[in-house]
């Protein structure tokens, strides 16, 4: 080793030792993960009050060593710091084969581990596809073994791991892990404290039905149901952290005001700009109080938008009047709770850069707003950059370039990691990017990683993954969260609830979308399953069969996914079953505009996700062994407004 190099490591082996002895300073203050807000320590299952920590989350770094840290990096290394990227295998150092041929194929390794070390990266994203995910242990062995991988770097610097873990709709890491309700869920919970009564018996359409009833409840409600939302945080946070995950790309501040967005939908929390805001900030506050990073997406707003920026690039037609009223309060809302992170989206917004590039690589966006008009000091990460929205305008080699001269600081997923990795070095050789602006997100990234106390125990402590992973505090938790979520639209000739004592034969029947990761599945036999274990006599039919199987059953569920306009086969089954003369729930098992394309039904409830907690809820409602109390998070235009909501005498 060179006098030089030598040197090189010394320094930075000094500035890792400051940077953790600080951490454990602050710890030893009282300022670590899971406890710095006043609020239960992750893992015990509890709601907290809601209100906003009493202190910032996380732990303050000490920004004088991490300078000294990235002084001591070299060029490739600070770059490496940048980039967060995706590795194939469930082994850090064992892929099974297909996955190293396939790193081999991508990156020209074998394993994670050498993906690390080549690159010197910031960060390894977790993907149920890449066969990351099997199970919780599996999953804390391999972000130890990776993180030992980036202890051997010449930098030494701890990688920050990361998934997509929104719940609902989009779950990376299933069973055994806590599967919770997801955003609109959770909004559906909300909007029960936050919304008054829509009047009459039916609201906008008339579906409702004689003795049921809409309306708010107490006034305290709200904060409950916020409370709500930051403890389901708390414990996804929580189970994340224990796998040695620390940052999640989650939540959603996109406020979804288009039913035909193909891609936000049931990931939104709503379509009222307020609830979603105060929901943002509750689930910062709980995934940072897990010591999790939290990040706030797709900025600045993906919710009315009809294409999907993974296919293409999607237009923002709101006003800059519009876009303040409607789309910013969430992200101030995030940026205020003191969230650690902002990903940007692949979409055009004219009104705020009439230039037609995607936001993600538009400085007058995410430097001009969202650094300077919202006051973000935090990590801006962008959307994965293998999606088409924003590799639509510019090469795989100018992208990642383009989205640091806008101020990003985290490069997602390039789909050709090397290319990328030479063209932002190539830049700053060049002059385009300059030194300072490289170290400039370097830092804003090592200060999230001292404030998620990854210098302090990068690795997850033995036993912790057990003892907070899917335990049964959280599973209860996550039932009583869901209890509150499904919502009653319709119930005009007031067929719900079935008497389980009478025990009658229930036909379940409809659409059964792929799951989401580690749910039993499909939707319907869960749905039967459940309503069995309340007394029914249920069983699950295949649409091909369920007309002829209708007859005799006391109600027939029918479960919706996605129903779209015009001719659709979920439509012809509805008619066909209706048709029989046996009474027909609807069970809108996604978006909960299903209900507007589709005839009238003697009962019509919306889950929002069709997970197993939201099927084991929707079932505890048709049973009446919970009331319905959720309310619409969204309007369904023509049929119901916004809060719209029945629940039982």
């Amino acid at each position: 080793m060179s006098y030089q190099a030598s040197r090189r490591s010394l320094l930075t082996a000094a500035a890792l030792a400051a940077v953790s002895a600080a951490g454990v300073a602050s710890y030893a203050a009282g300022r670590g993960p899971g406890g710095e807000d006043g609020g239960p320590r992750p893992g015990d299952g509890r709601p907290d009050d809601g209100r906003p920590g009493d202190r910032p989350p996380g732990r303050a770094p000490d920004r004088a060593a991490l300078r000294r840290l990235v002084a001591g990096m070299t060029l490739e290394e600070k770059v490496g710091q940048l980039f967060v990227s995706r590795a194939y295998g469930h082994s850090a150092t064992d892929p099974d084969p297909a996955d190293a041929e396939q790193n081999q194929k991508l990156f020209g390794v074998r394993t994670a581990a050498e993906l690390v070390s080549r690159y010197h990266l910031g960060g390894i994203i977790y993907f149920s596809w890449a066969h990351n995910t099997r199970d919780p242990q599996q999953i804390a062995e391999l972000s130890a073994a990776l993180q030992r991988a980036a202890a051997g770097t010449g930098s030494g610097v701890p990688l920050l791991l990361s998934t997509d873990q929104e719940h609902g709709a989009v779950a990376r890491i299933g069973k055994p892990a806590t599967l919770l309700p997801g955003a609109m869920a959770l909004g559906a919970r909300h909007g029960a404290g936050a919304t008054g009564g829509t009047g009459g018996a039916g609201g906008a359409g008339g579906a409702g039905g004689a003795g049921s009833s809409t309306g708010s409840t107490d006034a305290g409600s709200d904060s409950a149901a916020t409370a709500e939302a930051r403890r389901a945080a708390r414990i996804a946070g929580a189970e994340l952290a224990a796998m040695g995950i620390r940052q999640d790309y989650a939540p959603v501040a996109d406020v979804n005001v288009n039913p035909a967005n193909p891609v936000i939908g049931v990931r939104s929390f709503g379509s009222d700009p307020q609830a979603v805001a105060a929901l943002v900030a509750a689930q910062v506050r709980g995934y940072q109080g897990a010591g999790v990073a939290a990040t706030a997406k797709h900025f600045p707003g993906h919710g009315d938008t009809e294409t999907d920026s993974h296919v293409g690039l999607p237009v923002m037609r709101h006003s800059r009047a519009r876009w303040e009223e409607l789309d910013e309060p969430p992200f101030r809302a995030a940026v205020e709770a003191g969230v650690d992170a902002v990903m940007t989206a692949h979409i055009v917004f004219p009104a705020l850069d009439p230039s037609g590039d995607p936001a993600t690589l538009s400085r007058p966006i995410v430097t001009g707003i969202l650094r300077e008009r919202l006051g973000f000091r935090g990590v801006v990460v962008t959307d994965a950059l293998d999606m088409a929205g924003v590799r639509q305008k510019y090469g795989d080699d100018r992208v990642p370039v383009l989205a640091l001269k806008a101020g990003c600081d985290q490069l997602l997923n390039p789909p050709d990691l090397g290319l990328a990795h030479r063209s932002v070095l190539a830049a700053v050789e060049a002059g385009e990017l300059t030194r300072a602006r490289i170290e400039e997100s370097v830092l804003r990234i090592l200060e999230l990683k001292a404030r998620r106390g990854l210098f302090d125990a990068a690795h997850t402590a033995a036993g912790r993954t057990d003892a907070l992973v899917g335990i049964p505090a959280h599973l209860t938790a996550a039932d009583e969260i869901a209890a509150g979520t499904t919502t009653l639209l319709a119930n005009p000739v007031k067929l719900l609830p079935l008497d389980p004592a009478a025990a009658p034969r229930v036909l379940v029947t409809g659409t059964d979308p792929v799951s989401p990761s580690g749910t039993t599945g499909p939707p319907t036999a869960v749905l039967a399953r459940e309503l069995t274990a309340l007394g029914c006599r249920a069983t699950a039919a295949a649409p091909a069969r369920a007309v002829a199987a209708a007859p005799g059953n006391a109600a027939v569920l029918v479960c919706t996914y996605n129903v779209p306009e015009g001719d659709d086969p979920q439509r012809t089954l509805v008619k066909e079953l209706l048709a029989t003369g046996v009474p027909v729930v609807l069970v809108a098992i996604r978006n909960p505009y299903d209900p507007a394309r589709l005839p009238a039904c003697a009962a019509e409830l919306a889950t929002y996700t069709w997970t197993d907690v939201e099927m084991r809820a929707a079932a505890r409602v048709v049973t009446g062994a919970v009331r319905p109390t959720g309310r619409l998070p969204v309007p369904v235009p023509g049929r119901y407004p916004l809060g719209h909501g029945l629940s039982y005498d």
